[in-house]
């Protein structure tokens, strides 16, 4: 896939639809597609939901006359695997991005 040229032709504000064709080697381009992967509504949404729910659940005690809160683990909503597919919304500033992972995606327009 030729990146400069794919990412050039995207118009800011169309929506992307990205899939992972394959596992990156680097760790830093795992997460630079978990960051991009949290930019999908939905998946901004689920995140916010999973916050609110563990800010309910939290468990406020009291240990030597102080309160300690009991916070659950976040939930790992996002995950890189092959196949993954997400939809984010183009700004100019992602085209960095978007190039130096493109060979682990498969970018079209909705």
């Amino acid at each position: 896939m030729s990146n400069a040229t794919d990412v050039s032709k995207f118009k800011p504000g169309t929506d992307l639809i990205c899939t992972v064709t394959k596992m990156p080697a680097a760790e830093g381009t795992t997460d630079t597609i978990a960051r991009l992967m949290r930019m999908d509504p939905e998946n901004k949404k689920a995140l916010r939901r999973a916050q609110r729910m563990r800010r309910q659940r939290m468990l406020v005690y009291v240990r030597g006359n102080r309160d300690w809160v009991s916070r659950e683990k976040a939930a790992k909503v996002i995950r890189v695997e092959v196949g993954a597919t997400f939809t984010l919304p183009y700004i100019l500033e992602l085209a960095p991005d978007l190039r130096a992972i493109g060979d682990c995606l498969a970018i079209k327009t909705k």
